[in-house]
């Protein structure tokens, strides 16, 4: 007998290939077992009647179920603020400026060094609660914010305690190669060779990482300097993902498939060579329309080319303190719609199935089937595009994780 049998549901199952927008089923039955869907699809189609199936038996009211949202990429471990810059952008100055004149990214690393463990783990925690009444069940968050071994280890200790109290399932990037640190100002080399010989060999000892980043970029770090980090990575038995050609085209897509990496993100300055590329090796894109809105920027990710080559596109918040401070997944998909011109339903894929396979989880979540994880999101909505289209939606009204509901009754409505 199942734990929970959901019935008077319409489901948004988000399977690929389905024969129906969104993977929907208008009269759904979704049975739950030991934190696991065991069993989903037409009510009609159940092996029984619902009060012999299941212990409990829940109507839904009609409303819609989704998988649980997925944050693949975030940057939610990080001391101080970034408040300033948000001004000074706003007066004209732009975020390479910034960064070169000991902003950006390098007065955040201050911070984080600066912050005690407890106290990331604290600050994440909020920023991570917020993600989940949003409706993400699953969040990636990047170390790079220490640039020195301990930081490093640090932040994605705090990382996982965060995650942990806030209910989440956790992946967690290492993302030594985000920028350089002032006290390497003048050895770059020595500086990759600390990220290459130390910090990431010990962060994966400790068992804290399950893929490894770069920034590659003209402010950040070269394609060689990266290929040397991934190279450690794939002798570790760790997959990666790239931040790439988010200012310009530094090779970094191709780059990326040459390593067959589980995502390129940004991609605003993507070549159509580097886009095929990604294409024939499986990368998934995710696109960051947060990055893109804060920073003002005008190019935008060539979505037309990305469909056209068949790379799957996702969707994630890229919350982090200096370009995207967005904790909300619902505005980040409306975003992609409005911004990157996105359909409702590719957006929706983007924050579940495709980032899943961004995050290389796809056997364990972002699609309603039987066998994976029971993170589902219930919304009291009259269409699944309703979740892109009204603007800070601010959540559903239940969401469950592994199972378990997280969510206080009644959060979420619809306006």
């Amino acid at each position: 007998m199942w734990d929970e049998l959901w019935i008077d549901c319409r489901a948004a199952t988000m399977r690929a290939g389905a024969d129906t927008a969104y993977g929907a089923i208008d009269d759904a039955a979704i049975a739950i077992d030991r934190g696991r869907i065991a069993w989903a699809g037409p009510r009609a189609d159940l092996p029984g009647k619902p009060d012999a199936l299941a212990a409990m038996v829940i109507a839904c009211d009609g409303a819609w179920v989704t998988p649980g949202l997925i944050d693949c990429h975030t940057h939610a471990v990080f001391g101080g603020d970034r408040v300033g810059e948000f001004e000074a952008r706003l007066e004209g100055a732009s975020y390479e400026e910034i960064a070169k004149a000991g902003g950006g990214i390098r007065s955040t690393v201050t911070a984080t060094r600066e912050a005690s463990e407890e106290s990331l783990a604290e600050a994440a925690l909020s920023r991570l609660e917020t993600l989940r009444r949003g409706g993400v069940t699953t969040v990636e968050i990047k170390s790079g914010y220490g640039l020195d071994v301990e930081t490093e280890l640090k932040m994605l200790r705090a990382a996982g305690e965060a995650a942990r109290r806030a209910g989440l399932h956790l992946e967690r990037t290492f993302l030594g190669l985000h920028a350089l640190p002032e006290d390497y100002a003048d050895d770059r080399a020595g500086y990759v060779d600390l990220v290459c010989q130390e910090a990431l060999p010990k962060a994966c000892e400790a068992g804290l990482v399950d893929a490894v980043d770069a920034f590659c970029e003209r402010i950040g770090f070269t394609a060689a300097e990266v290929r040397r980090v991934f190279e450690t990575a794939k002798a570790l038995g760790l997959p990666v993902r790239l931040h790439a050609e988010q200012l310009s085209d530094q090779g970094g897509a191709a780059l990326a498939a040459e390593f067959g990496a589980l995502s390129a993100d940004h991609l605003e300055f993507a070549s159509e060579d580097g886009i095929r590329a990604m294409a024939g090796a499986g990368v998934v894109a995710v696109l960051l329309p947060g990055a893109f809105y804060a920073l003002k920027e005008t190019r935008k990710p060539p979505v037309a080319l990305l469909r056209e080559h068949g790379v799957r596109i996702a969707i994630a918040t890229d919350l982090n303190p200096g370009s995207s401070p967005l904790v909300s997944p619902t505005l980040a998909m409306n975003m992609a719609c409005t911004l990157f011109g996105l359909t409702p339903e590719e957006a929706l894929a983007g924050m579940t199935r495709n980032a899943a396979a961004a995050l290389g989880i796809s056997d364990e979540a972002g699609t309603i089937e039987s066998g994976k994880r029971a993170d589902l999101a219930l919304w009291r909505i009259s269409h699944p595009a309703e979740i892109a289209y009204w603007i800070g939606l601010p959540g559903p009204d239940r969401l469950y994780i592994a199972g378990r509901n997280m969510t206080a009754e009644g959060t979420g409505r619809k306006p």
